[in-house]
């Protein structure tokens, strides 16, 4: 079965984000002035074959674990939902 994950991975709360306060203080000088705080981060697509959802959430948690996110400063957030095939004609 085809899947597709969406992994969002920031930074811990308790670590500076300095990145996010610069965008913040480049919006503020844009004159968006609500801006109390603002965190960066990254984000992802990945693509799975997988048997079943069970299994791609285990591969994908294995990404973030071993690659995508750095568990020291970093925390991350995944939803996989199954991708329809496109149909075949025969």
């Amino acid at each position: 079965m085809k899947f597709l994950a969406h992994i969002r991975v920031t930074l811990k709360p308790t670590v500076n984000d300095p990145q996010g306060k610069t965008i913040a203080q480049g919006l503020g000088r844009l004159g968006f002035d609500s801006i109390e705080s603002l965190r960066a981060g990254k984000y992802f697509e990945v693509r799975l074959d997988e048997a079943s959802a069970e299994a791609a959430e285990a591969a994908v948690e294995q990404m973030c674990e071993k690659l995508l996110a750095n568990p020291v400063i970093e925390q991350y957030y995944f939803r996989v939902e199954p991708v329809a095939e496109p149909a075949t004609t025969g």
